[in-house]
């Protein structure tokens, strides 16, 4: 388990943004098939409370902390910010646009976190230290990285899988998208895109008053279902036909999204957080761009284009910086540990040795006063 633990984090991360990509075909999918993004995301976090419950309530019965006001003022303003502001303008913008448009924007995500959490202290840089400037370097890369794949395209790549599948899903996207949805669809992705980098931010701070990854998920997706009921009630007033639901692609979305995307998203990201930091978690963001192309290319014979090839390899190498400087620093902080923990074992053996040595002193004491008192008599 050594080695494999070391992994562990790189793996769970990696399988988040696996998830994410898969989300972002469906949504597209089940948006086109005219499905709310209020509703979508009322369902989604409903099914994810009711799926999580039950792992809670049983798994951390003896670790969850005492509910408090502050804890709960923050638990509101995760639910605001993730399920509710992120999902829908993140929903919204989808619909202005492409899932592989929105999936490119939202790799400006590392920067945001990486710069908030800087502020916030929450991450060190030390512009003297090589492991900072991978960090740095490497957040610049897997942003430009993302940028090159969205607007750079360059020839066709005839891959082996799309020969002679005809396909114009791509095209027809963009011919439905103009100048002024593209602008819009970004604007809603950005701000989206600013909120979740909040939410990370808040997620990490409250999981050191509140250290229970599963409740504060469950709380999270509660009061986001609640949040996202109230504010699809008011933009879509007298819109009743709009909550039917059938087993259709809008079910398995909203079920698919809840489960995965913000039951186990949550928390697995909160595990990660809690001994790797915001930033880890976000730095694989841009991974979920060139999942969503592949995925893409294969599923639905989406052409392959050589600038999203050379973007895909800024990504990685970007990503590989950021992972190396976090990794330095991970493993530079561990003696730092160890050493306090071995100073508090001796702290500990220090104190009971003195005590036994006390004890054995009295003893002899009384002993001696004993052989004295007998003497006398």
């Amino acid at each position: 388990m050594g080695s494999l633990g070391k992994f562990k984090p790189y793996f769970a991360a990696i399988f988040l943004q696996v998830g994410l990509a898969g989300m972002d075909i469906l949504s597209k999918a089940a948006l086109n098939q005219g499905m709310s993004n209020y509703v979508l995301v009322v369902y989604r976090h409903a099914i994810a409370t009711l799926v999580m419950a039950p792992f809670a309530v049983i798994l951390e019965k003896k670790v969850r902390p005492k509910m408090t006001i502050s804890i709960f003022i923050k638990i509101m303003l995760l639910s605001l910010l993730e399920p509710v502001i992120d999902q829908n303008l993140y929903y919204v913008g989808m619909k202005y646009t492409t899932a592989t448009f929105a999936a490119a924007m939202y790799n400006i995500l590392p920067a945001i976190t990486f710069l908030m959490a800087w502020i916030l202290r929450l991450e060190k840089v030390n512009f003297r230290s090589i492991r900072s400037h991978a960090k740095v370097f490497g957040t610049l890369a897997t942003v430009a990285g993302a940028m090159v794949m969205t607007l750079m395209k360059g020839p066709v790549l005839e891959l082996f899988w799309t020969t002679g599948r005809i396909n114009n899903h791509e095209a027809a996207a963009k011919n439905r998208t103009d100048f002024h949805d593209t602008i819009k669809g970004g604007l809603l992705i950005a701000v989206g895109c600013f909120s979740y980098a909040c939410f990370v931010i808040l997620q990490a701070v409250t999981l050191k008053t509140y250290p229970a990854e599963l409740s504060l998920t469950v709380w999270i997706c509660l009061m986001g279902t609640l949040e996202a009921t109230v504010a699809a009630l008011v933009m879509e007033t007298g819109k009743a036909s709009i909550w039917a639901i059938k087993w259709d692609t809008k079910l398995l979305t909203a079920a698919y999204s809840g489960i995965v995307c913000s039951g186990l998203a949550y928390y697995i990201q909160g595990v990660i957080m809690k001994d790797r930091g915001p930033v880890f978690v976000t730095a694989f963001s841009p991974l979920c761009m060139v999942i969503v192309a592949i995925m893409a290319s294969f599923i639905l014979a989406e052409q392959m284009f050589l600038g999203r090839v050379i973007g895909a390899i800024i990504i990685i190498v970007g990503l590989y910086l950021v992972l190396w400087g976090k990794s330095r620093e991970y493993k530079s902080q561990q003696p730092l540990m160890e050493q306090q923990i071995e100073a508090a074992k001796l702290d500990i053996g220090t104190n009971n040795e003195n005590g036994s040595f006390d004890h054995q002193a009295i003893i002899i004491d009384e002993k001696s006063q004993e052989r004295r008192d007998s003497i006398v008599v």
